[in-house]
């Protein structure tokens, strides 16, 4: 991710799946951006990725 855009995207994709209250990005340009999510329910890694994936971007690594 490069710009408020890309975060913008990011942002709505995962606030999409059920159960998330809150995702806070942590924009990177130059390397790896980072974005925490809080949710009600358990989210699996399939579904975050889905997410990431449909806002045009690739998922790294996921730590819960």
């Amino acid at each position: 991710m490069t710009c408020g855009h890309c975060v913008a995207s990011v942002t709505e994709e995962l606030k999409e799946l059920s159960g998330v209250q809150n995702v806070d990005v942590l924009l990177d340009a130059q390397g790896i951006s980072t974005a925490t999510v809080t949710s009600t329910e358990k989210l699996s890694e399939s579904s975050i990725r889905e997410a990431i994936d449909e806002a045009g971007y690739t998922v790294e690594a996921i730590n819960a």
